[in-house]
């Protein structure tokens, strides 16, 4: 029984058999201070307004990561309390099927207006000769429209993004977002981390919508269509397979869907020079 069913059944015996409230108490096996305890309400507000701002950010984050996000904005609540606040905004994440799509709680996107604001990055499938899985990781810089690095393997994990985004922000800077859909890869736990320690805005496209992440899809057709769909792969990926994708690929010199049927690396080449 709950503490409230208790208090009800006390009620009953003290009201109806002429009961002492010490032995009704008994009965029901509830110590006194229970029935006498009144709860005192507690301003959840600034606690309500954190977790739905949160939750804008993280729309496919259940209350437990977002329980972890709040506390690195300096909230001590328990994870209980957060997933009371939690069902009382109705802020679940409801499983779907596929032709479904979830609710989008994001803020909307702005075009880039100079080199390093915002990378995109996607995934590529295909398969080699044996029946072997490819997985590509792609990584576009979304305003020189630069392919940043290709990713070969037959699995690539959240951990293994990471690893890729490291070596490009060594070599090229760091961005100041990120792009990408809802996979498993880059709304785990390792890119979370990732973006959180580095500073760095990570954003995601509404779910079912990949148009909204326009420039490396519009990459990853083109990988498809000059190099996957034209070359037959013998054997697993390796380092000579990677570096015959990339030498394959699509040229950026050839490249003339860049306004003003510019190469991808023109903007960049122009942004360095007024630098």
């Amino acid at each position: 029984m709950t503490p409230a069913a208790k208090r009800e059944a006390v009620e009953v015996a003290v009201s109806e058999h002429s009961t002492s409230r010490r032995r009704a108490c008994g009965l029901v096996h509830m110590h006194m201070s229970v029935l006498y305890y009144l709860a005192k309400p507690r301003d959840d507000g600034p606690l309500r307004e954190a977790l739905k701002d949160v939750a804008t950010k993280r729309p496919r984050f259940g209350y437990r990561r977002l329980h972890v996000m709040l506390g690195r904005e300096g909230f001590e609540d328990n994870n209980k309390r957060v997933f009371r606040v939690y069902q009382e905004e109705k802020l679940q994440v409801r499983r779907k099927k596929r032709k479904c799509t979830a609710k989008y709680r994001g803020d909307p996107r702005t075009e880039p207006s100079h080199r390093n604001e915002r990378w995109s990055m996607g995934f590529v499938h295909d398969r080699t000769a044996d029946g072997r899985g490819l997985k590509l990781l792609n990584v576009v810089d979304d305003y020189t429209r630069e392919c940043l690095a290709i990713e070969v393997d037959t699995s690539i994990g959240g951990q293994r993004v990471a690893q890729v985004l490291d070596r490009v922000v060594a070599a090229r800077g760091r961005p100041e977002a990120l792009l990408s859909d809802n996979g498993p890869e880059f709304t785990g736990r390792a890119m979370d981390a990732w973006a959180h320690e580095r500073g760095i805005k990570h954003q995601f496209i509404d779910p079912g919508k990949p148009m909204q992440n326009a420039y490396v899809e519009s990459f990853n057709g083109k990988l498809r269509d000059e190099c996957l769909n034209e070359n037959w792969f013998r054997r697993g990926p390796t380092r000579r397979h990677s570096a015959g994708i990339r030498r394959h690929g699509p040229r950026p010199k050839e490249r003339c869907d860049v306004p003003q049927s510019r190469s991808p690396r023109s903007p960049a080449d122009r942004h360095c020079r007024v630098l």
